[in-house]
Parts: C-alpha cells; sequence; structure tokens
C-alpha cells in the first residue's frame, strides 16, 4: 500500500505543477483574502463538476478488451521492425550505436536528443555546482542579517544570479556573450526610452522578430567578417581567434529564440505597467460593497498590503511590479538566468521577480524531490523506447528503402512511435531545466502536462504542449491581437506562422504551422455548430459523436506533427500511400480509426474523472 501511494503521489498533477490542482483554498487565497468573498477562481473552481463514473460500466470493459489487445500488438509489431533478423535491418543498422543494454543497440541518430543525451552528467553536475554555490553565497551573504527583507532578498539573488549568469554564458559561447549582451542592451534602451508610449511594443516586435532572421542570415555574426580590420589573412587574426573561441555551444544564436521570449516579456510588461490601475503587485484593489457581499466597504476603492507569496499566478502575471524593479540589472538577470537559460520553461519577467521577492509556498523538498525522480523515469522510458524501438533510424533511412514491404500496421507504428519519441526529447530537457530552477526555488509553468497519447483535442493539444510557450503567446500575440473577439482563425493564422518560424526559419515548418491552423479549423465550426446544449436528454449520443470528431482530430494532429518534426511532407505522403494503399490498407485504417475511437472514449472519462475531483485543465 505504501509503495501504490507513493507512486500515485509521484504521478499527481500536484507533483507536476501545483498550479494544476490550485483549489480556492490555495491558489486563490490572496485573492480573496481580506475581500469579504471568493475570487473569480474560486467561483470557477466551485463550477467544476463531472458526470457519474463510467468506469466500471460494461461498455468501458469492453474498452479495457480492446487496449489489453491493441496495446502489446503496437510494441510487438515494433520491436519487430527493430530486430537484426528483419529484412530491412540492413538498411538502417549504420545510424545505431552500442547501446548499455546487453544484447541491444540504440538509436542515438536523433542530432538533438544526442546532444542532451551525451550530456546529461554534465548538465547534472552543472546544476549540482549551481546549488552548492547559491548556498555558499547566501550564508556568506547573510551572515550579519537579522531579518531579511523582500527588497534585500530580491538584491541577493540578482547578484548572484548575475555572477553566476556571465560565467555560464562565457563557458557556453565564449566571447559570443558580447553579442548576446548588446542585443539585450538594444532591447533594453527600446523599452526604456519609449516606456508607455505605443512606440515600445512596435518597436519591441519588429526589433526582435528582426533579430531572429538576421541571426540566421548572418549564422550569428562571425567576428573574423564584422572585425576585417583585425584580420592578419584568411583564418588568421584576432576577429577569426574570438570565433575559435566560442565555448561548448558556438552557435548562440540557436538558444536565443528562448531569450528573445524573455526580452518581449520584458518590454511589454513594462509598458502594461505604465497603463494599469491598481498600483504594484503587493496593492491590489479591495472589493465593491457588492462584491464584499455587503461587508459595508464604500467609497474609493482601498488598497491592501500582501504577503507577496500568498498571491494567486494571475496577480503575480498582470500586475506590475515596483516601478524601481523594472531595472537594468533586474533585466539582465532575468534574461540570462542560467536555469532556463537554454530551454525555458518560459516565465514572465513579472513572476519572476515576484517569485525572487517571496518563493512560492507550494515549493517544498519533498517535491522537488518526487519531480526528480519523475524525470529519471521519464529518461529511463527514453532509454528503453531507443534500445527496442529504432523508428527514427528507420525513418530517417526512408530513400534507402528502410520500410520497403512493411504492412500498414507496421507502417503506422513507425510514425507513431516516432511521435513519442519527439515527445520525450523534448519532455526530458524541459524537465530539466524546470527541476533545475525548482532546485533554486524559482518555480515555472510545467511544459507537458499531457502524454501525447492523452489528446483528442486540437486546441486542447497547444494548451498542453509546450505549455508555457502557448501561454506567452496567449499574452503577447494571440490577446492583443483580439483574441477570440476579432477573427479568431485569422489571429491563430498569424499565431502559429510566428511560432513556425519562431521555431527554425524553414518551408517544413511553416507548413507545419498552416497545417495545423488548418486542422484547428474543423473543431471550431464543429463546436459552434453541435453544442453541448442541444444534445441535453441525449448526452451518450453526443458522447459518441465527439468521439467520432476526436478521431479526425487525432489523425490530423499525427500528421501534422510528422511534418514538422519528423518526416516532411514527402515523408508524410510516401507514409500515407504505405498505409492505405490495397484492401489491406483500407481494412487496417478502418481498425485502426476503431482504436482511436475507444482511445478517446478513455480519455473523455478520464477528464471527467479529474473534473469529479476539481480539476479542470481544459485540454
Amino acid at each position: 500500500m505504501l509503495l501504490l501511494s507513493f507512486l500515485k503521489d509521484l504521478f499527481s498533477l500536484h507533483t507536476l505543477d501545483p498550479r494544476l490542482t490550485a483549489t480556492p483554498s490555495s491558489s486563490s487565497s490572496s485573492s480573496s483574502r481580506g475581500r469579504g468573498g471568493p475570487s473569480a477562481e474560486t467561483r470557477r473552481a466551485r463550477e467544476v463538476t463531472g458526470t457519474l463514473s463510467k468506469w466500471g460500466t460494461v461498455e468501458f470493459y469492453m474498452y479495457y478488451g480492446v487496449v489489453a489487445v491493441c496495446l502489446p500488438l503496437m510494441l510487438k509489431v515494433t520491436y519487430d521492425l527493430s530486430k537484426e533478423d528483419h529484412p530491412n535491418y540492413k538498411k538502417y543498422e549504420e545510424l545505431l550505436s552500442p547501446g548499455w543494454i546487453p544484447g541491444r543497440k540504440v538509436d542515438n541518430s536523433d542530432a538533438q536528443y544526442e546532444n542532451v543525451r551525451d550530456n546529461l552528467p554534465i548538465l547534472f553536475a552543472v546544476l549540482g555546482l549551481h546549488t552548492l554555490l547559491r548556498r555558499g553565497f547566501d550564508k556568506f551573504y547573510l551572515r550579519s542579517v537579522n531579518q531579511e527583507s523582500s527588497d534585500q532578498r530580491l538584491s541577493r539573488r540578482i547578484t548572484f544570479d548575475l555572477l553566476f549568469s556571465f560565467i555560464f554564458l562565457a563557458a557556453l559561447h565564449g566571447f559570443s556573450i558580447l553579442k548576446i549582451l548588446f542585443i539585450l542592451i538594444v532591447n533594453f534602451m527600446i523599452a526604456t526610452r519609449f516606456g508607455g508610449s505605443m512606440a515600445n511594443p512596435i518597436l519591441t516586435w519588429i526589433f526582435n522578430v528582426g533579430m531572429l532572421f538576421m541571426n540566421e542570415l548572418f549564422s550569428g555574426y562571425k567576428y573574423g567578417s564584422m572585425l576585417p580590420w583585425l584580420a592578419a589573412g584568411e583564418g588568421g587574426g584576432f576577429g577569426h581567434a574570438m570565433d575559435n573561441l566560442g565555448g561548448l555551444i558556438p552557435r548562440w544564436e540557436i538558444h536565443f529564440n528562448i531569450t528573445m521570449l524573455r526580452l518581449v516579456s520584458y518590454n511589454l510588461d513594462y509598458y502594461w505597467s505604465h497603463h494599469h490601475e491598481g498600483g504594484s503587485v503587493m496593492e491590489l484593489p479591495e472589493w465593491d460593497d457588492g462584491q464584499a457581499g455587503g461587508s459595508g466597504l464604500t467609497g474609493p476603492q482601498k488598497k491592501r498590503q500582501l504577503d507577496g507569496g500568498t498571491l494567486s499566478e494571475r496577480d503575480r502575471i498582470n500586475t506590475p511590479c515596483k516601478k524601481e524593479d523594472y531595472s537594468f540589472l533586474n533585466y539582465l538577470s532575468y534574461g540570462l538566468y542560467s536555469p532556463l537559460y537554454l530551454a525555458g520553461p518560459i516565465i514572465t519577467f513579472n513572476d519572476y521577480i515576484q517569485q525572487l521577492r517571496h518563493p512560492l509556498p507550494t515549493n517544498s523538498l519533498s517535491r522537488t524531490v518526487r519531480y526528480g525522480i519523475r524525470l529519471l523515469v521519464a529518461i529511463l522510458c527514453m532509454e528503453i523506447m531507443l534500445h527496442y524501438m529504432y523508428v527514427v533510424a528507420i525513418s530517417k533511412t526512408a530513400d534507402h528503402g528502410s520500410w520497403e514491404g512493411d504492412t500498414p500496421f507496421q507502417l503506422s507504428m513507425i510514425g507513431f512511435f516516432n511521435l513519442h519519441i519527439i515527445w520525450l526529447k523534448l519532455l526530458i530537457p524541459w524537465r530539466f531545466f524546470r527541476l533545475w530552477s525548482l532546485v533554486d526555488n524559482v518555480d515555472p509553468p510545467e511544459n507537458m502536462i499531457r502524454c501525447m497519447s492523452d489528446n483528442y483535442s486540437a486546441s486542447g493539444f497547444w494548451r498542453a504542449w509546450h505549455r508555457s510557450f502557448n501561454r506567452w503567446i496567449i499574452r503577447y500575440i494571440y490577446i492583443p491581437l483580439g483574441g477570440n473577439s476579432r477573427v479568431p482563425m485569422l489571429n491563430m493564422l498569424a499565431v502559429f506562422t510566428f511560432v513556425a518560424l519562431w521555431h527554425d526559419i524553414s518551408l517544413r515548418l511553416l507548413a507545419w504551422g498552416w497545417l495545423v491552423t488548418l486542422f484547428v479549423l474543423p473543431e471550431v465550426i464543429a463546436r459552434s455548430l453541435f453544442p453541448a446544449r442541444k444534445f441535453e436528454g441525449r448526452e451518450t449520443l453526443y458522447r459518441h459523436l465527439c468521439a467520432l470528431g476526436a478521431v479526425g482530430n487525432i489523425l490530423m494532429m499525427m500528421a501534422a506533427n510528422l511534418v514538422g518534426f519528423a518526416i516532411g511532407l514527402d515523408g508524410l505522403k510516401e507514409l500515407i500511400t504505405g498505409i492505405l494503399g490495397g484492401y489491406a490498407g483500407g481494412f487496417f485504417f478502418l481498425g485502426a480509426c476503431s482504436a482511436l475511437f475507444v482511445g478517446a472514449q478513455i480519455m473523455f472519462e478520464h477528464r471527467e474523472d479529474e473534473k469529479r475531483r476539481g480539476i479542470d485543465l481544459k485540454c
């Protein structure tokens, strides 16, 4: 029982991110305290209810039978494709490397994850070193301080963060740190020069998006080209020497995309601070008499002072910091914060400063340890997949005939498990860097809150995949463009075009962004034509109709992500042709759709089960 209780706690949403299970007494306490009434978040939480459980019904026992048959078959078929006696094994064997599991090689052919996998020991060592240095610095800094104020704590944190960040970036990028600092300084000058003027957001977007294109066009700006007067012939001189001292990651521009999001966040948070009524994040308006439930509050809205650690996440993000918090040193610390520098997750400037002043009460050693164990489980899962499922190598050698003669079932599993590996290869670094941040007492949003196979809605999928980026997009792009109130599909097209170009300036990802927008459209239309209220009294029929729609959604989402992150448009065409070719392919497709229908029903009930516990993730 103790083991089951530990596993339940380990894989709970609270361990993943307490924001996901925030209750009225926790997340909204700050919003209701002293106001005499519940906050909007509290009222919404009370409205979260689910239907009666279906887990023990005959219908769902039939679904369990389908899962019990299909899941082992899916694993076995993919494993058989990866055995040495398979006819196509020799066509992709050269991409395999020696593995640590006896008798198995490892498919380490994905260049992006190879870099992460090979450097995991170094990353964990840096995490440990950073933690030890932080503890030592704090002990030295606080040796003569009796009771530290929030301002002193902010100053202490910023001082260490800047010192470590400069050393960290110098090790990563060598002399290219000067290029990064130059870009940060120009961006800061835009914010402080134009402040609350509309020129601030306009120039911020022009400058930062322009930098994405310029960084790509000039390959990170070589010193040898920028400083020709210091060059001494081809490949010589001071400029070339600076290029050769480019650190562990000479191509700094690859990781600048994440930094760019923080630069925009700072500038726009600073811009909005000039247009916000209600003061700093530590001063929020009281409820008026109606909201306070007849508490007797009258006249102008009063101010209240709070312990910043009890503020809700919405308060921390939306309410400006103190004017002096938008300083250059705080900006540099935020833009270059080491635990989140390479891959995120993204945290807004307002939230970052507020957490430095007041650590969240949900931060605890036990939760951080559980989160770390969960990361290790994800790494082990990835290792097992890479040792027993060589789907990445197979997909990379398709032009050599590596899936020649494969059945429709086998071809579909190549695509399906490729998507799982893409999910894991992104989840692992994101969770590692979030773990580093949690150890450092800063809690950014969790990026992955659903398994890749636990998604049936295109819009819900993007709320759960790279979640911190999704929230950044909503705050800084989608809502300023008008959100759902003004031509939402055009706004969505603009958003996914930006997302595609932000990932990489390539036609393949641009096609992915437009495909995603196109594939969201049927769901939007179906929701408007068939709202749940039209099926009152016929809920079972409505659930089955939704499951049919979910099957189409899942197929379209799989296609879009295979195009963007795995095999491209040509590879997708070849894969679809192989799966649907002939009668056998048609029968398999019907069977696969039936299995997806069962999966959608289980996903529906899983979300209803969350609602019965007062949780609505909206994805």
